[in-house]
């Protein structure tokens, strides 16, 4: 199957980790290259095909989105879905995880700065449910810059039942909510840990809720309630990384 990508990032990505994928990449006429240069060196390098496509083409094929001038046609690669099944193998080869799971999270720009936030902040894996959760599509990827292409994405089917898992494993499940007694500044984030992000506007599901060890919040200062989820993730998650450190 083959799929298009976008962005400068997320193609470098690629180019770096699993080049053998990339296929052919198209550059957007009448576009000044400067700010493409570095990236058509790195694939005349490696023999990729360079085309250069109309701005119909590059608008068609983007779907109205920020695509940069650049996109790149992808053989998709035939992976595993990884499952709740697989989580144990992965939590046996780590002394201190540190997850990140989406409850309610359907928008695929959310999902992809939340890779972009766990990839920087040295997440294991992003753990989502397989319903009601944003596709991994060329949004999110390009959204992501490359994460998606780093970062574990784990498709389950029962949630409830994955954090019961981790449970088991003596991970500490750690959700977030406004309205919570205690903020993230007051919780201890230096264990084993599975931070649970709900959607920004509902929240976590009640039986995700019932199924943390411990709710906390983000204070806020000034006039909006609440964060973005990709940006509340990442503010939690560079909570934990300092804390750790």
């Amino acid at each position: 199957m083959i799929e298009i990508i976008y962005g400068i990032h997320a193609i470098l990505t690629l180019l770096e980790h699993n080049p053998q994928h990339l296929l052919d990449v198209y550059l957007l006429k009448g576009k000044n290259k400067n700010s493409l240069q570095p990236i058509i060196q790195q694939l005349e390098q490696a023999g990729i095909i360079i085309q250069i496509a109309s701005r119909k083409w590059f608008d068609e094929k983007a779907a109205g989105a920020i695509h940069q001038g650049i996109i790149a046609r992808v053989q998709a690669k035939k992976q595993q879905q990884l499952q709740e099944n697989d989580l144990p193998a992965l939590l046996a080869q780590l002394a201190m995880p540190l997850l990140l799971v989406l409850d309610g999270v359907t928008d695929p720009h959310n999902l992809g700065a939340c890779l972009r936030c766990a990839d920087a902040t040295g997440v294991h894996a992003v753990i989502v449910p397989r319903n009601r959760a944003a596709p991994l599509n060329a949004t999110a990827k390009k959204v992501a810059s490359g994460a998606a292409e780093t970062v574990p994405l784990f498709r389950i089917t029962n949630l409830t039942r994955t954090l019961r898992i981790l449970q088991a494993h003596n991970v500490w499940i750690v959700g977030t909510a406004g309205e919570a007694t205690h903020t993230l500044y007051q919780s201890k984030l230096t264990g084993p840990l599975a931070l649970v992000m709900g959607e920004e506007h509902v929240g976590m599901r009640r039986l995700t809720r019932e199924h943390c060890d411990e709710i906390i919040s983000i204070p806020m200062a000034g006039a909006v309630s609440s964060l973005n989820v990709s940006v509340a993730a990442g503010v939690c998650l560079f909570e934990a990384v300092r804390q750790r450190r």
